[in-house]
């Protein structure tokens, strides 16, 4: 990652899409929805083969990945969905929002589009629904790849709280997401989702804030489900989930920024621990919670070797 020292420099220059990555354009015309108990679920799908599913972080959505996709399209059936309360996917009237229920909606999506088992890509809060997929679904998994997410002794992180507190308010997305999204410098400033979750200043990029943002402040009724979202994320959702995870034999890499401030510095070797089937930590130095978004060629290099064994 030195070859980005120049990011702070470069902090004024626009962000355009580097070749092959998919601009919001592409990737809203790209967007398909799958019909499931759970609800109308969006998702973008590129390549084909053997499955990869790839689950994002709160208050992102499939968008997360679209540096990714192109670069393992020709590998695997890459599917990126929108997790229930995020982003496009429409959840039914009653359906629950908290991990284990995203889990079990996944499912539900898999069967619907006809795969059986699949290599797993999670990050942040996906990272949490992917421990759950594979615990209570192990024949679904083929192997999973974490970066930056929940570990049962950080679920939820301590930086979160704040968030939680703001949705059981019910103004989680008025005090944060409407001026981030008025307001992109903002976004981008160490008070905003830039700083606290990107290394890049530059990052998110105006396109993907819309992209992210512009649905959970559309309506109330969606700020009511980005609020539910938050609160579903209050319960430790992995909270003795540790035998079955230690029983399970998919390989699993860790990919870890180290200048993340919301997971435990902890928690890499922690889940390193955990996994009997784990093929180890990759430390990024200088790298914050979103940095897939960043650096999808890392991602992709690391799936990439994870998937051949």
């Amino acid at each position: 990652m030195n070859r980005r020292t120049f990011l702070t420099a470069a902090a004024g220059a626009v962000l355009a899409p580097a070749p092959g990555d998919l601009d919001a354009a592409a990737f809203h015309a790209a967007r398909r929805f799958a019909e499931t108990p759970f609800g109308r679920i969006a998702y973008v799908e590129r390549g084909a083969g053997p499955a990869a599913l790839f689950l994002h972080g709160f208050p992102l959505n499939g968008f997360q990945w679209r540096g990714a996709l192109p670069r393992l399209a020709p590998h695997r059936r890459c599917i990126a969905p929108d997790l229930l309360g995020l982003g496009f996917t429409e959840p039914a009237p009653d359906a629950r929002l908290d991990p284990h229920a995203q889990a079990e909606m996944l499912v539900a999506l898999l069967d619907r589009l006809g795969v059986g088992a699949v290599d797993l890509v999670a990050s942040d809060s996906g990272g949490a629904v992917a421990q759950l997929l594979l615990a209570a679904h192990p024949d679904r998994v083929r192997t999973l790849l974490l970066t930056n997410c929940d570990a049962e002794p950080d679920s939820p992180p301590p930086a979160l709280l704040p968030v939680i507190g703001m949705a059981h308010a019910g103004d989680y997305p008025d005090r944060w997401l409407v001026p981030w999204l008025a307001d992109k410098v903002l976004a981008r400033s160490p008070q905003g989702l830039g700083g606290m979750c990107f290394s890049d200043p530059r990052h998110p990029s105006d396109e993907a804030i819309e992209t992210y943002l512009g649905p959970l402040v559309a309506t109330p009724a969606r700020k009511r489900l980005t609020n539910a979202y938050a609160i579903g994320l209050e319960a430790n959702a992995l909270a003795g989930l540790r035998p079955r995870l230690a029983a399970a034999r998919a390989p699993v890499r860790i990919l870890w920024g180290d200048a993340d401030t919301i997971f435990s510095a902890e928690s890499p070797a922690w889940l390193d621990r955990l996994f009997p089937a784990s093929r180890g930590v990759r430390h990024l130095p200088g790298a914050k919670l979103f940095w897939p978004e960043e650096f999808p060629e890392i991602l992709a290099e690391e799936a990439l070797r994870l998937w051949r064994g």
